[in-house]
This record gives structure tokens, C-alpha cells and sequence, in this order.
């Protein structure tokens, strides 16, 4: 079968489309054809050698998927279903393993295509607003990082629980595709100070839930724009990995700071993440109240081209690859 592989560490030149050996199934997995597989932070972090596959997983990128059941291996799956996997890694290839608590069927009324830029997101945004931060209806979420995948997934859901959102982009662009998203409040972290549009927008309270792909560079000032008893998600590093912070506004604001990844998370508490995804957002999707935005798709050989322009920080929604 057909895969990206890496050649070296580096720029979007290292990736090299390849034949390689197709996987062999496991006790418990399904094996997919696949159709798409969707660009993450964490390949493009890969590529660059600072973010490993754990132990186990393949060596291949790519955390999502859509395709079809290729063997359902003694699973409820059936062949030829279509259907999403959330991966430890392979997903830039012709065929994955992956164990059937991680497969989901295709939502009612997506594209088989489009399907692929949702395993990730769903079960990132699902398991950090509601498992970890516990957004509740009427509480105010701020989201860094508005335009991306995670960030448009993020302000349809959470305009779905019925909170209100605030969010950061860098361009006028991003932050009008934001606001047709839902988005109520939209700052310009280029021209404005996210921690008095926050302050301002809600009457000097402070966001309930903070969802950050940021990191460092925003951590005290994230700690500055938390409400009493506010919840700061950080899910991304792009701004750095150490930061101080005032733990005496944190003290005093009651306030807790929590930093979760999904790639290495235990098998189990993928699938049952997952099985909370098939509860509570496929049916948002189904019914029209979360869209799948896709940016553009590239077909698997010009994957260098499709994370050239991943890097380039244009795109608003996924990037796909096609095979």
C-alpha cells in the first residue's frame, strides 16, 4: 500500500509518499480502507521531531481517518461501512488497524471525504470543554486559535451547550469566518488585548473556560482573564512550554489550570471519549447544528504541498489528504 513516510526531520519536504508493507489486524481492531486522513498540529510536530508516535503506534502520520470497513474483525462493523478512526498514528496511508472502540460510523448526511476532518476535533473539543472543563450553559468560553479545526469545532459545540464564546484570531478574515460560525465576540490578538476585550465583553468577570492551543506566551495572561472559579484547557504549545504564573491570582480567582493531550491517552479512555462523541455531537452534526468546515483537500501525493500550506497558517477549518 501506499504511506507517507519521513525521510528526516524537518520541513514539509521530509515527507515522502512510499509503498510499505499493509497493516496486520490485531485481537480487537478493525481494518479500514482509507478514503481521507486529516492534518493535525501534533503531524506537522512530528515532522519536525518533537512529538513522537507513543509506543506501539505507527510510525506513519496522520490521527484520523475516513473510509470503509475493509475486515470488521469479529466487530458489529460489517464491510464496506463507512465510517471515521481516531489513531495513535498511520493515517497518511492506503490502510489502518485500529481497535473498533476508536471507529465511529459516518454521521447522517456527511461526506465520506469531509468525514475525515472530525475524529480529532470531536473528541478533542468534546473531551475538553465537557469532561475536563465542565462547560455549562450560560458560562462564557474564550478560544485561542478561532480559524482552525479544533477552533471552529469548538464554538459550534459550545454555542450548541448554549454558552457563549469569545475568540482570537490574527486576521479580520479568520475572525468574520469565526463570527459566521457563531462566535459573539471576535479580538484581533494582533491589535487588541484579548484580557480587557474578555473583561469588557463581560463586565469585568472573566471567561468560565478557557481553551488554549497557545501555551507559555498566554499563560499569565490567560490566568488574567479567568472568572472566579474559571477553568484554563491547554491543549497546545505553539507559544512555548515554560511560563510563570501568579498562583496567587490563581489562588484567589479559585481558579484551575489543566493541560491534556488525546494522542496518548489509554486505549479506553480513547473509546470512551469516543463513545461520548457518538452521543453528543453526532447528532449536532446530523441535524445541522455543527458543520464540518473544510478548507481544501490534496491528494496523498502532494502531501508536501498540503503541509506547506498547513504551515502557512491561511487555512480556516481542515486540511485533508485524499488517497
Amino acid at each position: 500500500m501506499k504511506a507517507v513516510v519521513l525521510r528526516d526531520f524537518g520541513e514539509p519536504d521530509v515527507l515522502q509518499v512510499a509503498d510499505v508493507e499493509p497493516p496486520s489486524l490485531q485481537a480487537g481492531e478493525v481494518l479500514i480502507d482509507v478514503v481521507a486522513a486529516g492534518l493535525n498540529r501534533a503531524d506537522a510536530q512530528q515532522r519536525r521531531g518533537v512529538y513522537p508516535p507513543p509506543p506501539g503506534a505507527s510510525e506513519y502520520p496522520g490521527l484520523e481517518v475516513s473510509g470503509r470497513i475493509a475486515d470488521g474483525g469479529g466487530s458489529a462493523f460489517l464491510r464496506g461501512d463507512a465510517v471515521v478512526a481516531l489513531l495513535s498514528g498511520g493515517g497518511y496511508a492506503g490502510q489502518v488497524a485500529v481497535l473498533a472502540g476508536q471507529v465511529l460510523p459516518v454521521p447522517a448526511g456527511v461526506d465520506l471525504v469531509a468525514a475525515a476532518a472530525l475524529p480529532e476535533v470531536a473528541a478533542t473539543v468534546y473531551s475538553n470543554l465537557v469532561l475536563v472543563a465542565g462547560l455549562r450553559s450560560g458560562e462564557t468560553l474564550l478560544i485561542h486559535g478561532a480559524s482552525g479545526g479544533i477552533g471552529t469545532m469548538a464554538i459550534q459545540f459550545a454555542r450548541a451547550l448554549g454558552a457563549r464564546t469569545i475568540v482570537t484570531a490574527g486576521t479580520p478574515e479568520k475572525l468574520d469566518y469565526a463570527r459566521s460560525l457563531g462566535a459573539e465576540v471576535c479580538v484581533n490578538y494582533r491589535e487588541q488585548d484579548f484580557v480587557a476585550e474578555v473583561g469588557a465583553a463581560t463586565e469585568g468577570r472573566g471567561a468560565d473556560v478557557i481553551l488554549d492551543v497557545v501555551g507559555a506566551k498566554y499563560l499569565g495572561r490567560n490566568v488574567e482573564a479567568l472568572a472566579m472559579g474559571g477553568r484554563l484547557v491547554v491543549i497546545g504549545l505553539q507559544g512555548g512550554v515554560k511560563a510563570e504564573v501568579n498562583l496567587g491570582s490563581l489562588m484567589g480567582k479559585r481558579a484551575s489550570v489543566t493541560g491534556t493531550t488525546l494522542r496518548s491517552r489509554p486505549v479506553e479512555e480513547k473509546s470512551a471519549i469516543m463513545a461520548g462523541v457518538r452521543e453528543h455531537v453526532w447528532p449536532l452534526i446530523s441535524n445541522g447544528s455543527i458543520s464540518v468546515p473544510v478548507d481544501r483537500t490534496f491528494p496523498l501525493s502532494e502531501v508536501v504541498q498540503a503541509h506547506q500550506y498547513f504551515d502557512s497558517g491561511q487555512h480556516t477549518g481542515k486540511v485533508l489528504l485524499t488517497l
